[in-house]
C-alpha cells in the first residue's frame, strides 16, 4: 500500500467512525434526544435508550482494549455487554455514558489515525483480527444501535 493509499484508508475509516455518510452521527442523536426519557421502557422492547447507549459504550471499549492490549479480558457474553436489566438509567447516567462513549471513540479514532499502527496487520494476540476489522466493527455496531435509538426516540416523543 502506498503512503497515499494508507492515508486515504485511514481518512475513510475516520469518516465512518465519526458517523459519516449514510450513518447518523452520535452527537446529532444525543443532541436531539430528550435526556429525561432515557430510562423509559417501550412496550415490546427489552431495553431503555440509556441501556442501549451503555451497551454501545461497553462494546466499543471492549473492541478498543482488545485492539491494543494483549492482557485485556473481555466481559462475559452477552450479559457483560449490557447494564443490569433493573438499571434503567437516569439523566446522570445518560450524560456520564455519553462522555465515556465519546472518550473511547476518540481513542479508537487515534488508534486508526496513527500511521505507526498497521491497519492490515493481524493483532498478535487475536485469531486473525486487524485494526481495520475492529474499527469497521465499531462503526457498524454503533450505526446499528443508533438506528434503533432513532426509532426509540420517535416512539418516546410521540407518547409525550
Amino acid at each position: 500500500m502506498t503512503i497515499d493509499q494508507d492515508k486515504a484508508l485511514r481518512d475513510h475509516l475516520l469518516f465512518l467512525l465519526r458517523s459519516g455518510g449514510a450513518h447518523m452521527a452520535f452527537d446529532d442523536f444525543v443532541a436531539d434526544f430528550p435526556a429525561e426519557l432515557c430510562g423509559h421502557k417501550i412496550d415490546g422492547l427489552p431495553y431503555t435508550p440509556w441501556q442501549v447507549i451503555e451497551h454501545m459504550r461497553i462494546a466499543q471499549w471492549d473492541i478498543l482494549e482488545f485492539s491494543r492490549d494483549a492482557s485485556h479480558k473481555s466481559p462475559k457474553f452477552p450479559e457483560g455487554y449490557w447494564p443490569r436489566p433493573a438499571e434503567l438509567g437516569n439523566t446522570d447516567l445518560w450524560y456520564e455514558t455519553i462522555e465515556k462513549f465519546r472518550a473511547v471513540l476518540k481513542q479508537m479514532e487515534d488508534l486508526v489515525a496513527d500511521p505507526a499502527n498497521d491497519l492490515l496487520a493481524r493483532i498478535p494476540h487475536g485469531d486473525g483480527q486487524t485494526i481495520l476489522r475492529e474499527a469497521l466493527l465499531v462503526a457498524d455496531h454503533n450505526a446499528y444501535h443508533l438506528g434503533a435509538l432513532a426509532v426509540m426516540s420517535r416512539i418516546l416523543k410521540a407518547k409525550g
